[in-house]
């Protein structure tokens, strides 16, 4: 109810479908998938929380886990983080209202919350096609020289420009076999 208020009162909302889905997924981070603690806003418009970009800021060049786009340090956000200490929520497993800010901090040691949380694991593990796979990331290479990894195909490039152009032993032969779309 707190959150349609605040959606009539200039927040941002979400449209359609999704909205009516999930009337709070506007403050959970797309990457720990919980309410934004500390929410910072980068350059392209997405937020995280705080750890969880700094995380995301980690390797050689960051890029947005959302749209992909270059990532930088953000900004606080000041009005996000106002509505999520004044909106309203029910657990899902007590049933009991906490704010968002809180909600966090209860579902840790909610023992009903737990349950709810097991029924659901036990529902979506039936779906054989819904199991995890055994398939490498395909978006992120190891370096051929080094233990370094989780490079995209130009960061990769870059660092083996980098650190490896004067190694002798030659690894990579014909990057663009390796990487389609590479251009010198």
């Amino acid at each position: 109810m707190a959150a349609q208020q605040q959606d009539r009162e200039g927040g941002s909302q979400l449209a359609g479908p999704a909205a009516e889905a999930d009337p709070l997924g506007r403050f959970t981070c797309p990457v720990c998938l919980e309410v934004y603690e500390k929410p910072v806003q980068v350059p392209c418009g997405h937020v995280f929380c705080s750890a969880c970009l700094q995380e995301c800021l980690k390797p050689k060049k960051p890029v947005c886990g959302v749209c992909r786009s270059a990532l930088a340090p953000g900004v606080r956000a000041a009005e996000l983080e106002r509505q999520i200490e004044s909106t309203e929520t029910s657990c899902h497993g007590c049933r009991k209202n906490f704010f968002l800010s809180k909600i966090r901090a209860h579902v840790a040691t909610c023992s009903k919350y737990q349950n709810y949380i097991m029924e659901g694991v036990k529902a979506t593990t039936k779906d054989a096609s819904l199991q995890p796979r055994n398939v490498p990331n395909r978006y992120t290479f190891p370096c051929p020289y080094c233990p370094e990894k989780n490079f995209d195909q130009e960061g990769l490039v870059e660092h083996c420009k980098l650190s490896h152009s004067t190694d002798t032993k030659s690894v990579v032969r014909g990057t663009r076999f390796c990487f389609p779309f590479y251009e010198k």
